[in-house]
């Protein structure tokens, strides 16, 4: 099967890199949709599914969720290349969830603060892995991701109501040791990381003065995960209640 050689780095780190997944075409036709949803869909979209660091100037778009409510991200979700990687380094059937998109546009002091992403999906077991596309060059300059080695081995610690919004929580009590032995990771336009749900990972805010820092995702879960629902309930209420005092 592909991808075996990237498992017993994923199943060490919690992270690793696959240098240009799709081919050139399927990476165009990819691209066009997300630009045809941007373009299209998101004026439609409120506040839920689309953040912005300022409404006011749609060149501030920073996130994106509910994707799959359009038909070509919906059917995205059963791509063969993604589904192959997840199944190949999680070790079982899998089932991808909604398509994301993130940016850090140029310019825009929103650091991502360190963060498991399962403390937002709350499922157990944790065999759920996130597939971060970069759409353009992604570097130390216009806020890569960085990741704590091996972190994913220690469960999910308790988080903290941040102020960055679409990240509500951030790991409490991280440490600036821990900061300093993150790796960041620089990625070409095609090229993903690949993460652990329990991974920390955080990314450094935009300094570039042009560039913006476009991605594309998609967590994927194993068949046996199920959701803790009163975990996500309480994670669902700091979400609210970060969201109403940031806009």
């Amino acid at each position: 099967m592909k991808f075996e050689r990237e498992k017993d780095d994923f199943q060490r780190d919690g992270y690793v890199v696959i240098r240009q997944l799709l081919p050139e075409n399927e990476f165009r036709i990819l691209t066009q949709n997300i630009e045809r949803y941007i373009r299209d869909v998101v004026p439609t979209l409120d506040e839920v599914d689309a953040f912005y660091q300022d409404r006011r100037q749609p060149e501030t778009l920073k996130q994106l969720q509910g994707m799959e409510q359009d038909e070509f991200f919906d059917s995205y979700r059963g791509h063969r290349k993604w589904i192959e990687v997840a199944e190949t380094l999680l070790d079982e059937r899998v089932v991808a969830l909604g398509p994301e998109w993130f940016n850090k546009p140029p310019g825009t002091d929103h650091p991502t603060p360190a963060h498991q992403d399962n403390y937002y999906f709350n499922l157990k077991p944790a065999n759920v892995l996130s597939i971060w596309m970069a759409m353009d060059r992604v570097d130390a300059d216009n806020g890569c991701l960085r990741y704590l080695p091996g972190s994913h081995h220690h469960g999910v610690r308790p988080h903290q109501a941040t102020l960055t919004l679409g990240f509500s929580q951030g790991v409490a009590g991280y440490t600036e040791e821990e900061s300093a032995r993150e790796v960041p990771i620089f990625l070409d336009a095609g090229d993903v990381v690949v993460h652990h749900g329990n991974t920390i990972h955080s990314a450094m805010a935009n300094i570039s003065a042009t560039r913006h820092r476009p991605a594309f995702a998609m967590v994927v879960k194993g068949v046996s995960c199920r959701r803790d629902e009163e975990g996500f309930a309480r994670y669902q209420a700091a979400a609210t209640a970060q969201r109403e005092a940031l806009t």
